[in-house]
C-alpha cells in the first residue's frame, strides 16, 4: 500500500515552497529547526508580530507507514534498518506535508473562509514561549502527544 507523501524526495525544495508562500502572505521571519532526537520540525514564523510555532513529527508519519508496510523477514533491511528508514522518509514527508497544510491554511484565511486567529492560534506562541495548546493541555488534562501519535 502507498503511503501519502511517501515518494516525496526533497524537503528543501517544499521548504523554500513555505518560505515563498510566508513571505508572500506577510510574514516578517520564518525559520526551521530539525531535532534529530525527537525525529521533527519546527517551523517558525512572525506575522504582524504574532510568533507561530508548528512542530511536526515523522514518527506519526513513520507509524502510518509501518503500519501498511510492515517489517518481513523477506525484506532486504533489518527490522531495525526498516523502521530507521521509514523514520527518515517521514523527516522528508513531513516538510511536503507541511508545505500543503500552510498553503491550504493561508488560502482559507486569504478567501475570507477562516481568520488568522482561526488558523493559527493554538499554534501562537504565550508570553512564557509555550505554544497555546500546550497550554490548554495543561489546563484541561487533555494530554498533547508532540510526538504526532495518537493518545
Amino acid at each position: 500500500m502507498t503511503t501519502p507523501y511517501g515518494s516525496a524526495t526533497s524537503g528543501t525544495k517544499a521548504r523554500a515552497d513555505i518560505v515563498k508562500m510566508l513571505q508572500g502572505f506577510g510574514c516578517e521571519s520564518v525559520g526551521f529547526m530539525d531535532d534529530f532526537a525527537e525525529h521533527s520540525v519546527l517551523l517558525a514564523f512572525t506575522h504582524r508580530g504574532r510568533q507561530v510555532q508548528l512542530r511536526a513529527s515523522a514518527r506519526g508519519w513513520a507509524a502510518m507507514h509501518l503500519k501498511q508496510n510492515p517489517w518481513s523477514s523477506q525484506r532486504r533491511l533489518s527490522k531495525p534498518q526498516w523502521e530507521r528508514a521509514a523514520l527518515d522518509q517521514g523527516l522528508i514527508a513531513i516538510n511536503s506535508i507541511l508545505r500543503d497544510w500552510v498553503k491550504g491554511q493561508i488560502t482559507a484565511i486569504e478567501t475570507g473562509i477562516l481568520s488568522f486567529e482561526a488558523v493559527f492560534a493554538v499554534h501562537m506562541l504565550l508570553p512564557d514561549g509555550r505554544p497555546v495548546l500546550e497550554r490548554i493541555a495543561a489546563l484541561t488534562g487533555i494530554e498533547h502527544r508532540r510526538d504526532g501519535a495518537s493518545p
